[in-house]
């Protein structure tokens, strides 16, 4: 299925300094640092094989400990290894380190040693695990080039299929199977087609796009969603959001109009009960519509969003459907997690312990998950390699600009070879400027995403001049024209302070917002403000840093990134 809009290659983009880059490159250290034996060592463990090297622990180790929900010590043994692997495969393909390349290859030659179907007896959530399995071995032969990894998937494959249902199961028809405890109704079924899809793509054979099809969970999800149904209340929010990814690749791969139909629409569900932050899901839980419910949980939990796992969902799924259709919008909705969860979120430590959720509670404070290597220790690592290919988009006119980061990407275009580097502090500021190399001149277009919420001041100028083109908001600005070495583009975005409420029915629980950027209260508490003096909040120098005058005194807010150990809170009551 050809899309309006298609990825660049890992390698066409390269990150300079900022925060992006910090991320990736904490995670890429990390993960090529860790033990190989420690990482196989569950693996070898539960196929009964020698295990030399140290526990992990938490989730990642077997432990006799693990007594759900009260002690989830032992949880999934080995269930992020495919996702470290994605994510080192990944970096291999932005970076061309030839020593994360062949850690890729002696962990998919360690593993293949280790496959044995006595892996997944009396495990919980088989599919779950298996999911990662399959994304890190497609990703080290697509991204990592090991010669290797598809038929070991192929041996991989074999040993889970025999501990999977039929057909796609929800959390309802688990819990009503019997089981050993309540984590064996937790697994996964309905995320598997999207890697099944991949597999396929990537040459491992027509099975996989057989088994994609058969765990589309159709009948009490996708079903429903592409009829505009909303059932998404009460499922487990990060793991839907996934799963919206499967329909994109059941429409990519099969050309299923229904399950675009569903992804979009699940897309417009979710949207409609999200934070001001772009995040989602309180108590990893979708809430019912027209309820108190995500009111009620600014004072009735810390578990606001689901921050690693959320995003790389989230940016996965928009990427997705800013392929198909082309709207401007679904890169607003990644820039807004961008800005305002995932450059918040603190790094993984060397012993596992992790940042897991934003809190968005009226008393909210930053903190660790207590167990090492959570689910959100796998997607961190792969979210950040895909920093790069989120930014830009290819067109069959040229290219689509779509997060405003310091970076660079490089690309043929005709018969010239082109590289387009961005420099901007953006979104401290709205300036962005843009220098094009070329080879020789030649004829394209840059489209520019002009943001939902920009103001009417923003414009555009090349070589200095300023430029006549339309730059209404929730669209693209599209520059045709031949370019030749040495162009410059200067972008300028309008970006005022507005108020974003909570929701329908609380008009008067409203977080303020510079641009893309959430602004924090830094107090416990809460304290009234009104409307004027939220919209008169001024910032503190060129900082990030702003305050708002009210009746009792001085309010200093920051960006969810300029947070560290302070007390906040999100939604002021106006």
């Amino acid at each position: 299925m050809t899309t309006p809009l298609t990825q660049f290659g890992y390698g066409d983009v390269q990150l300079l300094d900022g925060p992006m880059l910090v991320q990736f490159r904490q995670n890429h250290s990390l993960f090529l640092s860790l033990n190989e034996d420690s990482l196989l060592k569950p693996f070898r463990q539960l196929a009964g094989q020698p295990a030399p090297g140290e526990d992990m622990g938490g989730w990642y180790s077997p432990s006799g400990l693990f007594d759900p929900p009260k002690n989830m010590t032992g949880y999934i043994p080995g269930h992020r290894f495919g996702q470290y692997l994605a994510g080192l495969s990944r970096a291999y393909a932005v970076t061309g380190d030839a020593e994360t390349q062949a850690k890729v290859q002696r962990l998919v030659a360690g593993f293949s040693a280790t496959i044995s179907e006595r892996f997944y007896k009396d495990y919980c959530i088989p599919a779950y695990t298996f999911d990662k399995t399959n994304c890190g071995l497609i990703d080290a032969h697509e991204f990592a080039r090991d010669p290797q990894a598809l038929a070991v998937l192929n041996r991989a494959t074999d040993a889970v299929l025999p501990y999977l249902p039929p057909k796609a199961l929800n959390r309802e028809e688990m819990m009503a199977r019997p089981h050993k405890n309540i984590s064996f109704t937790w697994d996964e079924t309905y995320t598997l087609p999207e890697n099944f899809y991949l597999a396929y793509q990537r040459g491992a054979g027509a099975r996989y796009r057989e088994l994609a099809r058969r765990f589309l969970e159709d009948d009490t999800y996708f079903g429903p969603l592409s009829e505009n149904r909303n059932v998404l209340p009460g499922q487990h929010a990060y793991s839907h959001v996934n799963a919206l990814c499967s329909a994109m690749q059941a429409y990519l791969t099969d050309g299923s109009e229904k399950h675009l139909h569903a992804a979009r629409n699940g897309f417009a569900f979710v949207q409609q009960q999200s934070f001001a932050t772009g995040g989602w899901g309180p108590r990893e839980g979708f809430c019912k519509p027209e309820s108190d419910e995500l009111a009620k949980s600014l004072t009735s939990t810390h578990d606001s969003f689901e921050t690693p796992c959320g995003a790389y969902g989230h940016f996965k799924i928009t990427r997705y459907l800013m392929r198909v259709t082309g709207d401007s919008r679904y890169g607003d909705s990644m820039e807004t997690i961008l800005y305002n969860t995932i450059l918040g979120a603190r790094p993984i430590r060397p012993d596992g312990i992790s940042f897991y959720y934003a809190d968005y509670n009226n008393d909210g404070k930053k903190v660790d998950y207590d167990q090492k290597w959570p689910c959100c220790s796998g997607t961190f690592p792969q979210l950040t390699a895909d920093y790069g290919i989120s930014s830009y988009l290819r067109s069959a006119k040229g290219i689509h600009v779509n997060l405003y980061v310091p970076s660079r990407v490089t690309w043929r275009q005709g018969g010239a070879r082109v590289s387009l580097t961005q420099t901007t502090q953006y979104p401290v500021n709205g300036d962005v400027g843009m220098q094009l190399a070329l080879s020789r001149p030649e004829q394209f277009t840059i489209a520019l995403r002009i943001p939902a919420w920009a103001g009417g001041l923003s414009r555009v100028a090349v070589n200095g001049k300023r430029v006549d083109v339309s730059l209404k908001p929730g669209t693209w600005a599209e520059l045709d024209r031949t370019w030749k070495d040495g162009d410059q583009v200067e972008l300028s975005l309008d970006m005022p302070l507005r108020l974003v409420a909570l929701d329908d029915h609380h008009p008067q629980l409203v977080a303020l917002l510079y641009g893309p950027v959430a602004l924090f209260a830094i107090e416990q508490g809460s304290r009234p403000i009104t409307e004027k003096q939220l919209l008169a909040a001024e910032r503190i120098g060129s900082s990030s840093e702003w305050q708002v005058s009210s009746d009792e005194g001085k309010v200093r807010l920051l960006p969810y990134s300029a947070i560290r150990d302070e007390s906040y809170r999100l939604y002021q009551q106006m």
